[in-house]
């Protein structure tokens, strides 16, 4: 009978690996050897005795200076049956590199040492590598200390080089106080340590650098009794930290003293990090019952160390094995009883099909069974591990939508099946829109402060098709602009290749069912890792695999609807194991070298507790429960290679008794499971709640996931349940399944990042106000908390899920799991933080639990302002210098007014926004705050202020900090201007009267901004007095100057050390006049004669007291920088050449502005023309005195120059003129003798119209008026009435005004440092109460919690911030080139417009002869009765062109001057004798005609049939194109059958704003036109193509025009297809049936449809084609005719059913950017770079056709000056657009401008001008006169587009001025002093008389002065004769 210890020990062993702090798994090292000389020459020795030799360390172990023995093999076998997992191999560097370094290896030596390590991993053992051990060679430790270091390193390199293949684990040294012996030359101790661990650092960092595998490790070996003592070395100190990846140990073991040490061994536990540690020699000593009792020593032993809370990896078992031979040539080795080590070793466990005493499962289930809930459920107030990460998830198919967007191909979610269809009939299409929200996206996490995002890439957008065979650029430019913005706000990018979206195309051919998957997703994946693996450093291959087999493909409930759980769902699981592996060894192989990333998996699971803890089964059927869930996909990766044991025993077991196969459980081949195994860098985790588990009832032969397993799920009624119906909150399981998984599959070598925890709302829950959620957070993040903390379980991350609602599959959106809710019933999807969102930004912050620490940096370098200003001592004039402003910008141009300016701010540019304490905080009378001047006014009745609102909780900013921290950090402003409440730091106003409730939110809300490294701007006085100082008179009491002066110098000493600008005053003017002269604003004095200028002078006075004490005794040491905030509008002269409106002007700015600027700024003092004109009108008004006061001397030398910057609130603009007011009653308005008004042109807003040139203007006043001193704009905004989240002319505002900005600081050198929106959000704002929003973030007061939400505006600004200004976009940058050779370069024109005969040579009337004549159809009732007379006038129109070098004209032929009836009963020969003169005419010019066979002018006697809505037309039109094509043929080429049919279809059909003026039936009339028209071309082009074309060798197409659209919101999928819609509708109504397929686009047909059979109809209102007229009208093109203008932006507008028009079938209103320069026409914005987009849209929508660009300009109105510098504009951009567009690939083959010459523009007459040609109507002559941007259009077709100006000057740029253009006329005789001479003759008389005349006049001149300068000399004094006379 065996001893019991032989027994016991290794179950106590098994016992303890698993029990142990750190437990042992497939890397935890039970190490023996090495081979030593003793063994090899004596193996007859007793082994016994080996672990003591090899210990001891005394034998000789260089093996491989004699062959290895025969016995190794046999040996090592031993070794590895005995559970021995690795072997030491002591490497001889002397062996192996003889000379040191320089030489060559040893070949032979190299050749052993492979040998030894390839027969010890044929072992399966794993070998443990020493570098060295003994002396090194000689060499090594000749040249000294430093060139040992390198030597070593050296010789590292080569042995990780020659083993590495072969060795994970390697030891620098195995005795580092041994190897200190070899360096004896060393001077001290202290110096041999040091090289020795100069040494091991280098081979470190060389290791880790190039030859570190997956997994591989290095360490040094230290005595263990020195060890702690060692490291507290200098020069080793480090080691531990950074040099090593675990410490190992020599230790010597006394079982009669085991505390010394052991204390040493604790003390190595305060080394931080923490360190493994591993026992690599093992010594006894004094222990005689070792042999005996091994077991109990062991005990002993690891009670100490468990004890010591040493974290310990691996033993030395040297000493316990028991080696016996039968001789010589055969070995064995066992440990004593020969019992397995349990789980332990890195060749996995021993099959088992059941849980067993030492299972994982049960060692956790067993640690946990018995805990009293209080312990369990206590709560750890502790902090995460430094460096721990937070973040949050979502998945592609949640949050994206785009669902068809640009190329996406469909996936698996996108058309659910019926047994999958989501709850409502929901689909992920739009779902939260993200797809255009990138912006929005990561803002929000920027609020959250999250570190990590994790996002899934849509497969189906990268590849659309699921093969790579052509990727989708513009998914992949999506994934780059989030990945890129992540980097951005410094969030890292976690990516998931897979979630659950199956590209359809890939499901149809079996999706993951057929094997070719894996290889179609290894291609998918490659084209990620190399797309995005560049900033990608953190990768997920499949998220929650066990998801998408038990629902997608066994119960049916996900996508794809399968529903088979015995056979699909497991072959589906092993293609997914299989395609992760591979893509994890494709990252690994290619990508990792590189890219330096991880790659893992998530896996979801919950925690299984036994439904009976008493019952056995139950917990056997727990533990298989979650290796059927869990370990189904983590046992093969993270263990061996291979499913589960208890699962393939499971399924075995049901398959044997059932008649037929339950389950089929696919199985890895040999290849496979070494692929699979170790296949991953981090385990991801999805929890969510726990289960409890009993063995199933009865065993059924129905295949059932819960079948399979053997198991039945419960829950326990007393778990709280969620909106959930699977998810219940049972915080404590997420511990135990932590520390589960760390023992089972990661064993502290792999770490996890917990991937997946959260719980939904419901949608009948508060939307806001997720208390549970938070609860649920607190508990799970705690219990994740204990696990790292109590059971040390690696976990490295924690993702909450999710960051915003969304589709949440068969649930829809009815479940919402975000931190931020999406409100799906809003087409622009807003987001709005909940609060979870601020309770996990408050976990983030403090990593954990623990109070959150403050840290205060160092203050930023935005406070590093300029020294203080130098004020001027003189005051200003009157009216000031400034009025150059006036002389510089009052005349300018609008165009150039309005110009936008690209550019930036400079680098430290404050951007900022505002708000202020009142109109934001709320909580009025809270925490002992005093009441202010507004708290009682808006108490009282009769305030005026609207809805009789109150600030009493206004945004309920005092409770809601963390929500405002949110929005600016999610702005990435760097600024918050903010004010601090008087009567909430002094309740009574006074000092002796502090409350630390309200210093401490102050406190808390700085700091909370410089941690967010935002600055802070803090304003003390905004308008909110404490009342309890009113009492006693307010500013009207010269006591409150040192009462404010007193709070001032407290907010500086509490604050100043982390606020840098201080502000002492908001808008003191209208405090002054609003509070004090019209009693509008508290404190309601009505005194508006005298009160504002005694205020404002308090106030000054109390300004200069408070930036005294600032400057001497803060600014020193707090260096920040104090100022006033002022306001004021711009005012511009409402004529700026009349001189005293500049005065009223100016002396409006000076009453506002410098009432209080120019004492501060100039001379102490107020401005002279206040001064001025109040005292006169005092003196007027009988006053004997002034009533404006006056300073002393001394005031004003205290005064002036208080102040460091200047700050600037201003929003509007005002048109000032003089006045002269009244004198009584006195008034400070009246004083000004000004009366200022708004342009009702400007655009409207709740409060004033935005004039944004007036900031640039403003700017530039201060600039000249009180010199260059650093401008902050403090508060700029607009306040509009609605509430929307869609606020487009707010966007439009803040563009326009922060570039003229930019104008200032960049074009006119204002020094201008900063800029603040007004304001931050919605508030409380004064006496407009809530109606009037200023705010970039909506607050919804009608919620007590106030939810903040991001406006359009919002993502604006942001994106404003984050490019520091308005850099001009890359694609909108000029470029030069020229266009491609042949390029059709041409000018155009249109019969009626420039014709005039209208009834000449028989001409018949038009539709247009008769619309002009017809009263009010066209603008100043002008009609084209003659307009150009070009039909007189062709060679005037030749002579233009040809000034313009076109190679082309297009032309237009008047339908009723051919056939006056529009049949061909009569053919108007005269008419065709122009036509063919002209076409000559320019044939001999070289321009070749392009002809338009019909430009609107339909003959009115075709009209009076019916017109276009007759389809007879069809048919005359085809017989007049006959005439034409006969007749003109043989020498016109280019053929356009129709201009524009959009126009004549809508316009004179549909709105009748053109000929015919047909309005009646909008909802048919139009299209029916639009048929026929379209019916029209196809007849032409067929005639053409058929009967001329062989011997014409012409080509015909037709002319469409179109606008381009953007979407208004482009973050918003609804406007993003309103703008599609609307070219759909406008370009693609008549270009799709032609140049597509012969029939409408679907979107038009749609909707016309829908809304006809809404409206009640029984068809469309859009009539349909028949199939063989599609066939006709299909491909009648040679060449896209294009008429291009403008671009408007677009959104969605319903319009009732019963609105029966073309605009409510489009359902588009579209507005423009205001910053878009304006034209003539209303409907024509300057918008070059939407030219580019719509010739790429045409290519790509119509299959690149090639395009003839057959009108394109821009008009004026009111043009008089030939400078046309906005049509040059104009012109060069779009020209240059179009090149952009050839290079696109477009294939333009010409440009024509609009036109040769100003003309009639139909509608607005001769009102707009469109001519390159100024036509004077005036002059009977009509001469046509160049403009300059003709000059300009000629300089482009002579160069053939834009020649670099950096390769020199170009020939095609020099060309001579052409001159005006003149009809040639019969010389008439002229009368001249009473002869009949010729023109010519006269001429030269006239000349002649003229000249005569000079002369004489010359010569009276001449003579009158000699007879002055004779007589001026006569009387000439003596000395005065050297002055010269000035004439």
């Amino acid at each position: 009978m065996e001893p019991t210890w032989k027994l016991a020990f290794p179950v106590f062993l098994s016992f303890w690996c698993w029990g142990s702090a750190w437990e042992p798994d497939g890397n935890f090292i039970l190490a023996a050897g090495p081979l030593t000389s003793d063994l090899l020459h004596d193996p007859s020795g007793p082994l016994g005795s080996q672990g003591a030799h090899w210990a001891a360390g005394d034998k000789d172990i260089d093996v491989c200076r004699q062959p290895l023995p025969a016995f190794l093999p046999e040996y090592l076998s031993s070794i590895r049956a005995s559970k021995i997992t690795h072997y030491k191999v002591f490497l001889s560097w002397a062996q192996l590199l003889p000379a040191g370094s320089s030489g060559p290896p040893d070949a032979a030596a190299v050749r052993c040492y492979r040998r030894l390590l390839q027969a010890v991993r044929a072992a399966r053992l794993l070998p443990l590598a020493v570098l060295q051990r003994r002396a090194p060679p000689a060499s090594a430790s000749a040249p000294g200390p430093p060139a040992f270091a390198d030597l070593f390193a050296h010789y590292a390199a080569f042995a990780f080089h020659a083993f590495g293949d072969l060795v994970e684990t390697w030891f620098t040294f195995s005795d580092l106080e041994e190897a200190t012996t070899e360096l004896s030359r060393q001077k001290s101790r202290s110096s041999r340590l040091q090289t020795l661990a100069d040494a091991h650092r280098g081979a470190y960092e060389i290791y880790h650098e190039k030859y570190a595998s997956q997994g591989g490790k290095l360490s040094v070996v230290l005595r263990a009794e020195a060890a702690s003592e060692l490291l507290l070395e200098p020069s080793m100190s480090s080691l531990a930290k950074n040099a090593v990846d675990f410490l190992s140990l020599d230790l010597s073991y006394d079982c009669q003293s085991q505390t010394s040490v052991l204390q040493k061994l604790s003390e190595l536990q305060t080394i931080e990090p923490k360190v493994e540690v591993f026992i690599f020699n093992l010594k006894l000593q004094d222990c005689p019952s070792t042999r005996k009792n091994p077991a109990g020593l062991l005990l002993s032993l690891f009670e100490a160390l468990r004890k010591n809370q040493v974290l310990t990896t691996g033993f030395d078992m040297n000493i316990f094995l028991n080696c016996s031979s039968d001789s010589k040539k055969s070995w064995s080795c066992s440990l004593p009883g020969g019992l397995p080590l349990g789980a332990a070793g890195p060749w996995g466990p021993a099959p088992a099909g059941s849980s067993s005493a030492g299972s994982a499962y049960r060692t956790v289930w067993e640690a946990f069974a018995n805990q009293p809930p209080a312990e369990r459920d206590a709560f750890l107030q502790d902090a995460f591990p430094e460096g721990f990460l937070w973040g949050v998830s979502t998945g592609a198919f949640n949050v994206e939508g785009g669902w068809a967007e640009e190329g996406r191909g469909a996936s698996v979610w996108d058309q659910p099946g019926p047994q999958q269809a989501a709850k409502g009939q929901a689909t992920p299409g739009v779902a939260s829109d993200s797809y255009h929200k990138v912006d929005s996206d990561v803002s929000l996490l920027r609020g959250l402060r999250a570190q990590v995002y994790k996002f899934s890439i849509s497969w189906s957008r990268i590849f659309p098709t699921g093969h790579g065979c052509s990727p989708n650029l513009r998914g992949v430019a999506y994934y780059n602009r989030l990945i890129d913005s992540l980097l951005d706000s410094h969030i890292q990018p976690m990516a998931t290749l897979f979630h659950w979206d199956l590209p359809r195309a890939l499901q149809a051919r079996g999706g993951w069912q057929n094997e070719s998957v894996v290889d179609a997703f290894q291609d998918y994946a490659a084209f990620c890792f190399s797309t995005f693996g560049d900033r990608v450093k953190l990768w997920v291959t499949f998220h929650e695999p066990w998801v998408m087999s038990y629902a997608g493909y066994g119960t049916g409930q996900h996508a794809p609807g399968v529903s088979d759980p015995g056979v699909a769902s497991f072959k589906v699981a092993h293609l997914v194991l299989k395609a992760h592996a591979r893509a994890w060894h494709l990252y690994n192989t290619h990508h990792r070298p590189l890219q330096q990333g991880h790659v893992g998996i998530v896996l979801n699971s919950d925690w299984a507790e036994p439904l009976s803890p008493e019952r056995p089964e139950d917990v056997r059927a727990s533990e298989r429960f979650l290796h059927f869930m869990l370990g189904w996909f983590a046992h093969p990766i993270f263990v061996d290679g291979d499913y589960p044991a208890a699962l393939r025993a499971q399924i075995q077991r049901i398959n044997k008794q059932c008649s037929s196969p339950v389950a089929q459980l696919p199985e890895f081949t040999e290849a496979e499971k070494q692929l699979l195994k170790g296949s991953a860098d981090f385990l991801g985790l999805s929890h969510y709640t726990s289960r409890l588990i009993s063995q199933a009832q009865q065993d059924t032969c129905i295949p059932s996931y819960d079948a399979i397993g053997g198991f039945s799920q419960h829950v326990d009624p007393a778990w709280p349940q969620t909106s959930s119906p699977w998810i219940r909150v049972v915080p404590w399981g997420i511990r135990r399944l932590l520390r589960f998984i760390s023992l089972e599959y990661t064993r502290g070598k792999v770490p996890i990042y917990l991937a997946g925890n959260g719980i939904p709302i419901g949608e009948s829950e508060n939307l806001h106000d997720d208390s549970l959620r938070i609860d649920y957070f607190n508990q799970y993040i705690n219990e994740v908390l204990k696990a790292v903390k109590k059971d040390s379980v690696d976990v490295r991350c924690y993702i909450a899920r999710s960051l915003i609602d969304g589709f949440e599959g068969p649930s829809g959106y009815s479940q919402r799991f975000g931190l931020y809710h999406v409100n799906f019933n809003d087409s622009s999807k807003p987001r709005t933080p909940r609060k979870s969102a601020y309770f996990f930004t408050s976990i983030i912050e403090k990593n954990g639990f623990l109070t959150k620490k403050v840290k205060r940096p160092p203050p930023s370098s935005t406070a590093h302002l300029p020294p203080k200003i130098r004020a001027f001592t003189f005051p200003s004039e009157v009216p000031s210098k400034a009025k150059v402003v006036w002389e510089k910008f009052s005349n300018q141009p609008k165009f150039e007014r309005d110009l936008f300016y690209h550019g930036t701010f400079p680098d430290g540019f404050l951007w900022g926004v505002s708000s202020s304490a009142y109109q934001i905080e709320g909580a009025w009378d809270a925490h002992d705050k005093g009441p202010s001047i507004w708290d009682n006014f808006t108490h009282t009745p009769g305030s005026n202020v609207k809805d009789n609102t109150t600030g009493d909780v206004a945004c309920d900013s005092y409770y809601q900090l963390n929500a405002d921290l949110n929005m600016l950090r999610a702005l990435k402003v760097k600024a918050y201007r903010f004010s601090i409440s008087w009567s909430r730091i002094f309740p009574t106003g006074r000092n002796s009267s502090i409350n630390r409730h309200g210093v401490d939110y102050y406190n808390r809300l700085i700091d909370g901004l410089v941690e967010s490294n935002i600055f802070p701007m803090v304003t003390l006085f905004h308008w909110d007095l404490p009342q309890a100082l009113q009492d006693i008179g307010g500013w009207d009491n010269s006591s409150l100057i040192e009462l404010f002066n007193s709070y001032a110098d407290f907010c500086f000493r509490t604050f100043g050390d982390r606020v840098k600008f201080w502000m002492t005053f908001n808008e003191p003017t209208y405090q002054a006049w609003l509070g004090y002269g019209s009693g509008d604003f508290p404190p309601n004095v009505r005194d508006p004669g005298w009160a504002p200028y005694r205020i404002g002078h308090a106030v000054i006075k109390a300004h200069a007291r408070v930036y005294h004490t600032y400057d001497e005794k803060y600014r020193q040491e707090q260096k920040g920088v104090i100022s006033l905030s002022l306001g004021a509008h711009w005012a511009e002269p409402k004529s700026p050449e009349v001189p005293r409106d500049v005065e009223a002007a100016d002396r409006m700015l000076q009453f506002s502005l410098g009432w209080f600027a120019h004492p501060i700024f100039r001379n102490g003092d107020y401005p002279d023309a206040m001064k001025w004109k109040v005292g006169n009108r005092s003196e007027l008004q009988r006053l004997a005195t002034s009533r404006l006061p006056s300073f002393t001397e001394e005031e004003k030398r205290y005064i002036r120059a208080t102040a460091d910057v200047f700050c600037l609130n201003t929003y509007s603009s005002r048109i000032v003129r003089h006045t002269t007011p009244r004198l009584t009653p006195p008034s400070y308005e009246d004083d000004q003798e000004a009366a200022a008004e708004e342009d009702p042109s400007w655009p409207a807003a709740a409060t004033s119209r935005a004039a944004p040139w007036g900031l640039r203007r403003l700017l530039n006043w201060i600039k000249e008026e009180y010199g260059d001193v650093p401008i902050y704009v403090t508060g700029n905004g607009v306040g509009l009435s609605s509430p929307e989240l869609e606020d487009t002319s707010r966007i439009f505002y803040h563009k326009t005004y922060i570039n003229e900005a930019l104008k200032a600081h960049r074009l006119d050198g204002v020094d201008l440092r900063g800029y603040a929106v007004s304001s931050l959000m919605d508030s409380f704002e004064w006496l407009n109460g809530y109606t009037v929003r200023f705010g970039l973030y909506h607050v919804d007061f009608r919620r007590e919690n106030r939810p903040r939400t991001a406006r359009a505006s919002a993502r604006y600004y942001a994106g404003v911030v984050a490019s520091n200004g308005m850099p001009l976009p890359r694609e909108e940058q000029f470029v030069y080139g020229q266009f491609p050779r042949g390029f059709a370069w041409s000018a155009a024109s249109a019969a009626y417009q420039i014709e005039g005969a209208w009834r000449a040579d028989g001409k018949g009337l038009s539709i247009w002869d008769v619309f002009s004549h017809t009263p009010l159809k066209v603008e100043n009732d002008d009609v084209g009765d003659v307009t150009c007379d070009s039909y007189h006038k062709v060679a005037e129109d030749v002579a233009a062109l040809q000034n313009l070098g076109v190679s082309h004209y297009r032309f237009s032929i008047s339908w009723p001057r051919v056939l006056p009836d529009g049949t061909t009963r009569h053919i108007n020969e005269a008419g065709l004798s122009y036509y063919s003169q002209l076409i000559d005419a320019l044939l001999a010019a070289n321009i070749k005609p392009q002809v338009t066979i019909y430009h609107w002018d339909l003959p009115q006697a075709l009209q009076d049939v019916g017109g276009w809505e007759n389809e007879t037309t069809v048919q005359r039109f085809k017989e007049y194109a006959n005439v034409l094509f006969q007749r003109l043929g043989h020498k016109v080429k280019f053929w356009i059958t129709l201009n524009e049919p959009f126009v004549v279809a809508l316009q004179g059909y549909g709105y009748g704003t053109a000929a015919p003026g047909i309005s009646s039936r909008p909802g048919t009339a139009p299209y029916i036109a639009g048929h026929n028209l379209l019916k029209a071309h196809a007849e032409a082009w067929h005639l053409y193509n058929d009967v001329y074309r062989p011997s014409q060798n012409g080509i015909i197409s037709i002319t469409i025009n179109s606008d381009w659209a953007e979407p208004r919101d482009p973050s918003s999928q609804e406007d993003v297809d309103a703008a599609r819609r609307y070219v759909q509708f406008m370009g693609g109504w008549f270009a799709h049936p032609i140049f597509k397929n012969g029939d409408y686009n679907e979107v038009m047909k749609t909707r016309i449809r829908d809304r006809s059979l809404a409206a009640g109809l029984s068809k469309s209102r859009l009539p349909e084609f028949t199939e063989s007229e599609k066939r006709r009208i299909n491909g009648t093109y040679d060449f896209f005719g294009f008429n291009h203008y403008t671009t408007v932006l677009a959104y969605n507008l319903d319009y009732d059913s019963r609105d029966s028009s073309f605009d409510a079938d489009r359902g588009v209103a579209t507005i423009t950017d205001r910053s878009w320069p304006d034209s003539g026409s209303s409907w024509l914005k300057m918008t070059p770079f939407g030219f580019r987009r719509i010739l790429s849209w045409l290519k790509e929508e119509y299959n690149n056709p090639p395009i003839y660009v057959t009108e394109n300009g821009v008009s004026q109105r009111g043009e008089t000056n030939l400078n046309d510098t906005a049509r040059i504009y104009y012109l060069r951009s779009y020209i240059n657009e179009a090149l952009k567009a050839v290079q696109d690939k477009v294939d333009l083959r010409g440009y024509t401008v609009w036109s040769v010459m100003d003309n009639f523009e139909w509608a607005t007459g001769f009102a707009e001008r469109f001519g390159l040609h100024f036509v004077n109507y005036t002059d009977p002559s009509l001469p046509r006169i160049p403009k300059a941007s003709a000059k300009l259009y000629a300089s482009i077709t002579r160069c053939n587009g834009f020649p670099d100006p950096e390769a020199g000057p170009h020939p095609c740029l020099q060309a001579e001025d052409a001159g005006p253009t003149t009809s040639p006329k019969k010389e008439e005789d002229v009368q001249f002093l009473g002869l009949a001479l010729g023109t010519t003759e006269a001429q030269t008389a006239l000349y002649t008389v003229f000249s005569l005349m000079l002369l004489g006049v010359c010569g009276v001149a001449l003579l009158s002065y000699k007879y002055c300068k004779r007589s001026k000399q006569g009387k000439t004094q003596p000395g005065q004769q050297e002055l010269s006379p000035i004439s």
